[in-house]
């Protein structure tokens, strides 16, 4: 019994130093509530440039469908450099039905010869394993 006396008894003095030392919970630094001042809410100045929307008419903002597509997809139209546009201008214009009209067993195309073929089908890679054959 004098053990459990003496734990006792030390639990309840180390429970009462803990809480007579550092200010306790009691002397803890709280909020003013009589110094909180209420702040005036934001205003937005008016803007003079705005004209009220026309009945019917497209939001300026959104654009269609196509258009709000396209510019998620390509970011808008971008300017071309110098070069793109040159390379462009050689090129000339497509026709419109070019993609229908490549198919086309009427289409005439040009043998590379079984050089560009076996250029277009090698393996792709750092090239380790290649050999050059010269034909002969």
């Amino acid at each position: 019994m004098t053990k459990t006396f003496t734990f006792a008894l030390l639990g309840a003095s180390a429970t009462l130093l803990t809480a007579c030392g550092g200010g306790g919970f009691l002397e803890r630094e709280r909020p003013d509530e009589f110094a909180v001042q209420r702040q005036a809410p934001l205003v937005v100045p008016p803007d003079f440039n705005l004209v009220p929307p026309t009945a019917g008419a497209p939001r300026p903002a959104e654009g269609t469908a196509q258009e709000q597509a396209l510019e998620a997809l390509f970011g808008g139209p971008a300017p071309r450099s110098s070069v793109e546009t040159s390379a462009l201008d050689r090129a000339g214009a497509a026709a419109p039905g070019i993609r229908s009209a490549v198919g086309d067993p009427d289409t005439n195309t040009v043998a590379k010869g079984s050089i560009t073929r076996d250029i277009i089908a090698a393996p792709e890679g750092d090239g380790r394993g290649a050999s050059a054959v010269i034909p002969g």
